[in-house]
């Protein structure tokens, strides 16, 4: 039986990429409506997402509580309602009534902020089901707004499972509902989500090279400073689950 297959039969859900009729009306009918009640968003880039489908990993900063929402409500429906956010484990996962909200809503899963051999299996498992996955590669969300420099984890995912990296950079969000707040500040304050071109390793590419592909590419989007530092070591490349 192929890895695909077996990951259907834990969760057909999941792998045959249907949507919840829950997250469809909490996603486009509540969430997206009351993120533009709260901040002016402008999309930039859609076009580069024509003819994607399937296994790929998003990746964006993050330094607000809004930049999940964003990155969700900004994408096609098609790839919208079918993505994966890895959640923090250890923040949304800990309390059950968190960990309901977060799975129905942002089809959420668990996610180890420090990364490891066999950490990745559930994000490998769901590549492997099609699924397209939304990683913050930083870690953690920043407290300042500075992007951080990425954690090799999104990369390896990429390399192994020979997926695409779409790259968004996020501007504004940060000073709309900074660390700390529990709401967006008021007047509506404008919010850009830049999308760019898809991203793929080249032949040979380590996951090192390929991270920091990946981060100057958001840097540039979200009009930031690449993350201080080289990427960390290169775990190993085949991301076991």
């Amino acid at each position: 039986m192929s890895e695909q297959q077996e990951a259907r039969e834990r969760d057909p859900a999941r792998a045959s990429g249907s949507a919840s009729p829950l997250r469809f009306v909490a996603q486009r009918l509540v969430l997206k409506p009351l993120l533009r009640t709260f901040v002016d968003v402008d999309v930039i880039g859609r076009e580069h997402l024509r003819g994607l489908d399937g296994a790929l990993v998003v990746v964006a900063n993050h330094s607000s509580h809004l930049d999940a929402p964003l990155v969700l409500c900004s994408l096609p429906r098609r790839l919208g309602l079918r993505l994966a956010v890895a959640a923090a484990a250890d923040y949304f996962f800990e309390d059950r009534w968190r960990a309901g909200f977060t799975k129905a809503v942002f089809n959420a899963f668990p996610m180890e902020r420090k990364i490891g051999r066999g950490r990745l299996g559930k994000a490998a498992e769901l590549l492997d089901a099609g699924m397209p996955l939304l990683l913050f590669a930083e870690g953690t969300r920043s407290r300042t707004g500075a992007m951080a420099r990425f954690k090799p984890g999104a990369a390896a995912l990429c390399l192994s499972r020979d997926v695409p990296c779409v790259p968004i950079g996020l501007r504004g969000a940060f000073a709309a509902m900074p660390s700390g707040r529990h709401w967006p500040v008021r007047g509506r304050p404008d919010v850009a989500v830049h999308i760019g071109v898809p991203l793929r390793a080249q032949p040979g590419e380590s996951i090192r090279s390929f991270s920091l592909r990946m981060q100057t590419a958001v840097a540039e989007l979200a009009d930031q400073v690449a993350g201080s530092g080289e990427p960390a070591e290169d775990p190993p490349r085949e991301c076991e689950a």
